[in-house]
């Protein structure tokens, strides 16, 4: 498979391409060492360009190209009117100069946009190849890792996930078992790692750094774009408990006229610690993992979900992670901050329970917002009364 920069990266924009570029601060700098690894998942630059205004004439030139489509000489036109307007001196020819400014603004958002997709999918297509790109003039290393099948949750990723340096139009393809079988490929093991120690930052104003890169990888590209992203994304656990339907906090505040579903038994599944609770998500305790609930919303589910919590009790998390599944009902709503003036989108799980051994349903709730997640179940507070927590909007009801 031939994968060209012109066809894959800009042809083809998608949402979260678009939304990931979208995202970036404008930041002045004066060599490209200034912004280094995932640092660049949250600050767009062009090394050298150390003017606010030249800056930002570049980011709408690029941003352009990745939202509507365009070509390396569409860019070049752009690249020609900034410099002759802020007379702008940099390094190097101009054909060489913009071609790398283009593709590597390109081909780094684009493969952090099949990131969060294939992520997405993972459960279904677990299995991720490593798509050479086809060049004339290949780097030996990335030819060597061309059709190489890993699991999207191994280490070598880490460090391996294109591109892996300056130029470099390799990709990504996620399969499952039946792709692999049809295209004659067999999960392989990951290479040896090997480092090699760089010096760059040569001609820096800050002068020249050390750094360790794996052979085959440039200095710099030895991450998953986008991932730092998706990290900052796994809501954190916040202290306070859902507020009940009797809130006036609570916009709109609609109640359920109807009953819940029955109670369905809790399923035989080895939940018994954050490792585990994880995995039902697609996620590890190192990488986090996009899961798509019930209602269709996709939600980020990482470790750092219980980086507050002292201790996590194995049957809290298996409840948790029913809810989260499997609920009874999806609500949401506005819930307003009085003391801080400000309002938050609330999205509420519910979910009853058959415990073994117990005659009374247990229930579960477990709320999201943009300030982080909480949960309560009656294990914990014999008082809970789930009904009243049944307000807002219903996204979702399951069905008996």
């Amino acid at each position: 498979m031939r994968w060209h920069v012109e066809i894959k990266a800009f042809s083809l924009p998608f949402a979260e391409q678009i939304e990931f570029f979208r995202r970036k601060l404008n930041l002045p700098t004066q060599s490209w060492t200034d912004i280094y690894r995932e640092q660049n998942d949250w600050a767009f630059v062009v090394a050298g360009a150390n003017r606010n205004a030249i800056v930002s004439d570049f980011r709408t030139a690029i941003e352009n190209v990745i939202a509507e489509g365009g070509t390396l000489e569409d860019f070049r036109k752009d690249f020609d009117r900034i410099v002759t307007t802020h007379g702008w001196s940099y390094n190097g020819g101009r054909n060489w100069r913009s071609r790398v400014i283009y593709e590597t603004n390109l081909n780094s958002s684009y493969m952090a946009g099949r990131y969060q997709q294939m992520l997405a999918v993972s459960e279904r297509r677990p299995f991720w190849r490593y798509v050479h790109s086809g060049s004339e003039n290949p780097r030996h290393d990335h030819l060597s890792w061309n059709n190489l099948v890993l699991r999207f949750d191994n280490p070598w990723w880490q460090t391996h996930y294109p591109p892996c340096g300056w130029g470099c139009d390799c990709g990504v393809q996620a399969l499952n078992e039946r792709d692999m079988k049809s295209m004659g490929l067999q999960l392989g093991e990951a290479p040896p790692m090997e480092w090699e120690t760089r010096e760059i930052g040569k001609r820096s104003p800050n002068g020249p750094t050390t750094v360790r890169v794996p052979k085959g990888v440039d200095p710099g590209f030895e991450h998953v774009p986008g991932q730092s992203r998706l990290e900052s994304a796994v809501p954190k656990q916040r202290t306070a408990p859902p507020l009940p339907g009797t809130s006036e906090n609570i916009v709109p505040n609609t109640r359920a006229r109807d009953v819940l579903p029955r109670p369905r038994p809790l399923p035989n599944i080895n939940v018994n610690s954050t490792d585990t609770f994880l995995k039902e998500f697609g996620a590890t305790l190192e990488q986090p993992a996009i899961f798509k609930d019930a209602g269709g919303e996709r939600i980020v589910v990482g470790n750092e979900m219980f980086a507050a919590a002292q201790r996590v009790d194995p049957q809290q998390l298996q409840l948790l992670s029913q809810a989260l599944k499997l609920p009874d009902e999806i609500w949401t709503f506005i819930e307003w901050h009085e003391q801080s003036k400000s309002s938050s989108v609330r999205r509420r799980y519910l979910a009853r329970l058959m415990l073994p051994g117990n005659a009374q349903p247990v229930s579960v709730v477990v709320e999201l917002g943009s300030d982080g997640w909480t949960a309560i179940t009656s294990l914990t507070d014999a008082n809970l009364a789930i009904d009243d927590l049944r307000v807002g909007v219903r996204l979702f009801a399951r069905g008996d």
